[in-house]
């Protein structure tokens, strides 16, 4: 049966991993556990960052303003949502 995981080798300063190893200890958890959420963490915010930046290059070069952002949003959930009356 192949492995489901692959291991990585990596240096922590001694502070950074007395501070994993408390962490650790606390929660309960492996330190393989609390270094794979925080990778995961950070790569989910690197995407969300980038995200957020190609949407406020495209809202600039459309012309719209942080003024408009909640109009659009508005005319949006109208059209998607159409009023039951």
């Amino acid at each position: 049966m192949p492995r489901t995981t692959k291991t990585v080798t990596f240096s922590l300063s001694p502070a950074i991993a007395d501070r994993v190893d408390q962490a650790m200890k606390q929660q309960g958890r492996s330190r393989s556990e609390l270094v794979r959420e925080a990778l995961l963490r950070y790569l989910e915010e690197c995407e969300w960052r980038q995200l957020f930046q190609y949407g406020e290059q495209r809202a600039r070069s459309l012309g719209i303003g942080p003024e408009d952002v909640l109009p659009l949003v508005e005319e949006y959930r109208a059209e998607v949502r159409p009023s039951r009356t």
